[in-house]
């Protein structure tokens, strides 16, 4: 729970710097599936919500990291410490 808490904290902070395996693991963590075909991965969450972002290195573009937090937000699943 901590480590999560982190993260979040951490992609809200910077989300210039952003890997694509923080996202993954922050997601996967919150229980979403994951879906990948070719470059982009989908992550669902029982019909709740839905967000696709694709694979990018080294890091991920922000505006993905800004709407996985929305998206954590609208579910009200992330906390904001």
């Amino acid at each position: 729970m901590v480590k999560r808490e982190k993260l979040i904290g951490k992609l809200r902070r910077n989300p210039n710097n952003v890997r694509f395996k923080d996202i993954d693991k922050l997601l996967l963590s919150f229980g979403f599936e994951k879906r990948q075909r070719g470059s982009h991965a989908t992550y669902v969450l029982q019909g709740q919500g839905r967000i696709t972002i694709p694979f990018r290195m080294p890091f991920i573009l922000p505006v993905y990291v800004k709407e996985v937090l929305k998206l954590l937000d609208e579910l009200d699943i992330a906390s904001d410490e």
